[in-house]
């Protein structure tokens, strides 16, 4: 018999829903019983029982949306996360001021919230430091993403006293859905055309994937929890894979060997050999977190990837 959730009833705001995390992030809150309300640009389609719209970026509109909303928390994951994105000012724009205003409305909101989620990153360690991070690891950005998400973070410190924060740090995730220019989804997406050749950067660095479905559960869990109120939280997994590792388990489940070539255009010089998060804090935090396997997040991807590119049998 499963408990009912502290969450059934409670408004939720969530910003970004429309995004690749936040359709998950909407379906794991809804299940809870929470009203889930959208906050983001007119016309964006979500599965949210209720929108307001408002350009981050404009602060009175801002605060009119969320005014409106009345919610009980909140999970800020609006943000521009594609590291090549052309336009550098846009970085700022939405991850610092964006966050920024909408602290500013909640602060001035006639309903406060019990907490306040803020979707950091775990690029803002940088690829300078090597082996397990903890979230004492001194920041060391190394681009302007990186860099609006750690301004964002200092900018959250302004409401420390004020708002109840918790400022989660996620390291690499995937999923069903995440574009196809982020690594996992495109090795992927090669595996399920059956392509013979593929191109990648450095084969043998270790990094801490994730799965999307993992990183929500622990966002919603994290929301229920008064003691990470105040909080910087890694969200991962603690352990590492290589590309040569996700290659052959794509192989694996797939049956289908391709040729791996090294573009040298995709290999960062000096990039360091294991970078993992380490979770200690978060379990601290959360009972019930078990992330899945690499392989069973790949066999979920390339399950639907598959689907997608099998022929429709004609009558």
């Amino acid at each position: 018999m499963v408990s009912p959730s502290d969450l059934v009833g409670k408004r939720v705001l969530v910003t970004g829903a429309s995004g690749f995390t936040g359709r998950y992030m909407l379906k794991e809150l809804q299940q809870q019983g929470c009203h889930v309300i959208a906050l983001g640009a007119a016309g964006a389609a979500t599965a949210a029982q209720e929108h307001v719209f408002a350009d981050l970026t404009d602060r009175e509109a801002v605060f009119t949306a969320v005014e409106a909303a009345r919610v009980d928390f909140v999970v800020h994951l609006a943000a521009l996360a594609f590291v090549g994105h052309g336009r550098i000012e846009d970085f700022y724009a939405v991850n610092l001021l964006g966050t920024r205003n909408l602290l500013n409305a909640l602060e001035r909101a006639s309903h406060a919230p019990a907490c306040v989620l803020l979707a950091s990153s775990a690029n803002i360690y940088g690829n300078s430091s090597e082996g397990m991070l903890d979230e004492g690891t001194v920041p060391a950005p190394a681009n302007d993403y990186a860099v609006s998400k750690l301004a964002m973070e200092h900018v959250a410190g302004l409401w420390r006293d004020r708002l109840p924060i918790v400022i989660t740090r996620p390291f690499n995730y995937t999923g069903v859905g995440q574009a196809a220019q982020f690594l996992v989804p495109k090795i992927v997406s090669h595996f399920a055309r059956r392509a013979d050749v593929m191109e990648l950067g450095n084969l043998d660095v270790s990094r801490d994937f994730g799965d999307v479905r993992a990183v929500v559960s622990a966002y919603r869990q994290l929301l229920q929890q008064p003691q990470a109120v105040g909080q910087v939280v890694n969200v991962c997994t603690g352990v590492g894979r290589t590309l040569t590792e996700i290659v052959r388990i794509c192989a694996e489940l797939t049956g289908h060997e391709l040729e791996v070539r090294v573009n040298p255009d995709f290999v960062r010089p000096n990039e360091v050999k294991i970078l993992l998060g380490d979770n200690g804090r978060l379990k601290s935090l959360i009972q019930e977190w078990n992330p899945p396997d690499m392989r069973q997040t790949l066999a979920w991807m390339l399950e639907a990837e598959t689907a997608k590119v099998a022929p429709v049998a004609s009558d």
